[in-house]
């Protein structure tokens, strides 16, 4: 379980040819985000929070295939919004697999039995079921009742019919280690290929702000989650050192250019989260205009407290290979779950964050909503 071989195979030849040419910035994750419409309201999403004119936007098949060449990372994430909504997602789908890259194509299971005869198995195409835990927290995190039950019959249709399947968790703040250490059990007797993990990221446009944790509160988190797989039982989709950066053992700084987003307006500055510096016309522009010293963890205040898989973990992949055996080390033993914590880095800028960048803030866009 965990990542297929051929698929670490792949991924660690593209990364050792980067590094031979001497290439020090490159993707591996494409984040393409086709449409921001989805069939649920989130209480932690802003995706939705936008104009029936920008929701009803699509990319085209052909704008698909074109930053999937432009970009030329191994992996391709399709999230949203909802990417089953998009007609065409079995033609851009299809594409991308003939391309022979890595496709998850990320989804609340909604739609996903609906439309699964559309899909055909392939040890590159994987479901990225989005699940936030339990059957009372998920349905609470997505703000609808029976939304677990409908994404967990579809993870065992995908799996009956041959599929890969895996399963994305964010947490929040509020979480229990053993309501999650549970689930986390309850994910491995589906039969999925393991978790991919997450600490909530505070989305400026989301409804609700104080539902995201901060960052020493996720590394007490985490501690404590890992502590209780005791026979080293759950298989994450995941680097070894990425989990240990969660625990709080790694000091890391951000690698945005890592998951390159290419979204219905352009290729987006400076990361898949972070939205308000604008788009790129092109991926070569996003890659050599961008003032990548800007952000990241003590770079920017919106960055200050995130600890999210899409810019820690391409950091986390480049220390595998420059450590190796640390990073071997680190996958026999599990993450340091005792001791100090890795110290932060240091704040560059001067202005404090703002409530919108604080991890959790009270959200006057909310209560603004309340009030109304």
């Amino acid at each position: 379980m965990g990542i297929p071989l051929i698929q670490q195979y792949r991924v660690g030849r593209y990364i050792l040819s980067k590094k031979i040419r001497g290439e020090k910035r490159y993707p591996l994750v494409l984040m393409l985000e086709p449409l921001f419409r989805c069939n649920l309201a989130c209480a932690g999403c802003g995706k939705i929070d936008y104009s029936e004119e920008i929701l009803d936007r699509r990319l085209s098949p052909q704008e698909c295939f074109d930053a999937v060449d432009e970009c030329g990372a191994p992996i391709v994430s399709i999230p949203g919004g909802e990417p089953l909504i998009h007609k065409e997602m079995p033609q851009i789908v299809a594409g991308i697999v003939k391309r022979k890259k890595f496709v998850y194509l990320c989804t609340n299971a909604l739609l996903l039995s609906k439309r699964l005869k559309d899909y055909t198995p392939s040890p590159y195409l994987t479901f990225s079921v989005h699940l936030d835990g339990n059957r009372e927290h998920h349905d609470a995190s997505v703000c609808q009742e029976g939304v677990f039950d409908r994404a967990v019959a579809a993870i065992k249709l995908c799996r009956e019919r041959g599929f890969r399947v895996t399963v994305n968790c964010t947490l929040f703040h509020g979480a229990k280690p053993k309501e999650v250490a549970e689930f986390f059990d309850y994910c491995m007797n589906l039969g999925i290929e393991g978790v991919t993990l997450s600490p909530g990221y505070s989305y400026e446009r989301a409804p609700r702000q104080d539902i995201f944790l901060q960052r020493a509160a996720s590394k007490r988190l985490f501690r404590d989650i890992f502590r209780l797989d005791k026979e080293r039982k759950w298989h994450f989709n995941q680097s070894s050192l990425f989990l240990d950066f969660l625990a709080g053992n790694q000091t890391y700084q951000c690698t945005p250019w890592g998951n390159p987003t290419r979204n219905i307006f352009g290729w987006q500055r400076p990361c898949y989260l972070f939205s308000e510096d604008g788009y790129a016309p092109t991926f070569k522009a996003l890659m050599e205009e961008t003032d990548w010293s800007k952000y990241g963890t003590g770079n920017h205040p919106k960055c200050a407290n995130c600890m999210a898989h899409c810019g820690y973990e391409p950091t986390a992949v480049n220390d595998t290979f420059a450590h190796p055996l640390k990073a071997f080390k680190v996958f026999l033993r599990g993450p340091r779950l005792e001791g100090p914590l890795a110290p932060e880095l240091p704040i560059n800028y001067s202005e404090k964050p703002d409530d919108t960048a604080s991890i959790p803030v009270d959200s006057l866009r909310h209560k603004s909503r309340e009030a109304s």
